[in-house]
C-alpha cells in the first residue's frame, strides 16, 4: 500500500515509517520539521508542510491510499501553560487535515493518540472502555480528535484505528534513528543526559504521590514495539475494515525512581533533585494491552532494559549529528 505518515520526521513516525517500509509499503512523509528532524526521514520522499496547508496536503493524498497521523503538538506540561497552541494546531488544523481525507476519499487512517485521554483513572491497568476525562489541553485535543474520528466514521465511512500509547521510549535498534526532541523532557534520555554532563541535573517532579515510593508511575513502551503495532492497525483496518481503540502498552508500570535505578545500570549515577509537581501529571498510568493484543496479534517484546540501552546507544550518536 502507499501511505501517507503525517509527522514522519518526528520521534515514533520515524520509526513507524522504516517499519512499515520493511513491510512491503510504499511511505510518503509529511512534516513540517518545527519539532521533526529531516535526517530521520532519509531514504524517503519528505514533504515539508502543515497538515492545514491544503495547497500540499491535498496532492499528497492524491498519491497514496492510508493515512498514518502522528503531526500533532505533544507536551503535556506545555500544553497547561499554552493551550492556544495545542487547540490550534491538534483541533483547528486537525478538523483541516480530516475534512481533506474525506474530500479526497480516503477511507482508512490509523490515529496517534495517548493514554492522556483517560486524565486520572479510577481503575489500573486502563481498559479501553475507561471514561475520557483528560486532566490537561493535551489529551483533552486528543480526546476531541477521537470523538470526531467517530462521527465521520458514522456519516463518511471514514475507517480508523485510534491508538491510545504510554510512554515511549528507547531508539531503533541500528543506533540510526532515535529521540531527538529540543528541549528534551523524556524521562529516559533526560536521565542519561544528566549522567553523561550534558544537563547539572535531572528534576523528579514530585515524591509525595500515592505510590509506593511517592514518584509517577509510568508504562514504557519500546518505539518499535509500537511501530510495528502501528503497521499491523494499518493492515487490519484495510483487511477487516472495523475501526478500533487500542490501548498500546506493556502493562507494566515502573516508577520514577525505577526508571533511574535501570539507567544507572548502564550509565553510572544520575544526578538529580526533587521538584515541585508539575500541574497535569496522574499519579499512575498503566496499560491494559490484552485487546491489541488479541485483535492485532501483536505484544510488546522489548524490555525496559532494551529501552534504556538502545537510547543511549542513540545518545551517543546525537553530538555528531548536532555539528
Amino acid at each position: 500500500m502507499r501511505v501517507l505518515v503525517t509527522g514522519g520526521a518526528g520521534y515514533i513516525g520515524s520509526h513507524t515509517a522504516r517499519i512499515l517500509r520493511n513491510r512491503g509499503h510504499e511511505v510518503l512523509i509529511y512534516d513540517n520539521l518545527t519539532t521533526g528532524h529531516a535526517f530521520l526521514a532519509s531514504g524517503f520522499e519528505l514533504i515539508r508542510a502543515d497538515i492545514a496547508d491544503l495547497g500540499h496536503l491535498v496532492p499528497a493524498l492524491a498519491r497514496v491510499d492510508v493515512v498514518m497521523h502522528f503531526a500533532a503538538n505533544s507536551q503535556a506540561g506545555e500544553s497547561v501553560q499554552n493551550p492556544r497552541k495545542y487547540f490550534d494546531n491538534n483541533v483547528s488544523g486537525g478538523l483541516t487535515f480530516l475534512n481533506a481525507l474525506v474530500d479526497s476519499r480516503i477511507k482508512y487512517l490509523v490515529f496517534s493518540s495517548t493514554c492522556a485521554v483517560y486524565g486520572t483513572p479510577a481503575k489500573i491497568p486502563i481498559t479501553e472502555d475507561t471514561p475520557r476525562e483528560p486532566v490537561n489541553p493535551y489529551g483533552s485535543s486528543k480526546a476531541f480528535f477521537e470523538y470526531a474520528l467517530k462521527a465521520y466514521d458514522a456519516a463518511y465511512w471514514l475507517r480508523f484505528a485510534s491508538l491510545r500509547y504510554f510512554n515511549a521510549a528507547g531508539a531503533d535498534e541500528s543506533g540510526e534513528i532515535g529521540e531527538l526532541h529540543d528541549p528534551e523532557t523524556h524521562l529516559i534520555p533526560v536521565a542519561l543526559e544528566a549522567a553523561a554532563g550534558m544537563r547539572p541535573e535531572l528534576q523528579i517532579f514530585g515524591d509525595d504521590y500515592p505510590t509506593p515510593d511517592g514518584t509517577c508511575i509510568r508504562d514504557y513502551i519500546h518505539v518499535n514495539d509500537l511501530g510495528e503495532a502501528h503497521a499491523l492497525a494499518l493492515e487490519y483496518l484495510v483487511n477487516q475494515g472495523n475501526s478500533i481503540f487500542l490501548n498500546l502498552g506493556t502493562g507494566r508500570g515502573y516508577s520514577v525512581k525505577e526508571i533511574l535505578d535501570a539507567v544507572e545500570k548502564v550509565s553510572g549515577p544520575v544526578p538529580k533533585r526533587i521538584a515541585p509537581r508539575r500541574p497535569g501529571d496522574p499519579p499512575v498510568l498503566v496499560a491494559d494491552p490484552t485487546k491489541a493484543e488479541k485483535i492485532l496479534n501483536w505484544k510488546a517484546k522489548r524490555s525496559l532494559e532494551q529501552c534504556v540501552t538502545t537510547a543511549q546507544r542513540w545518545m551517543q550518536r546525537v553530538p555528531s549529528l548536532r555539528t
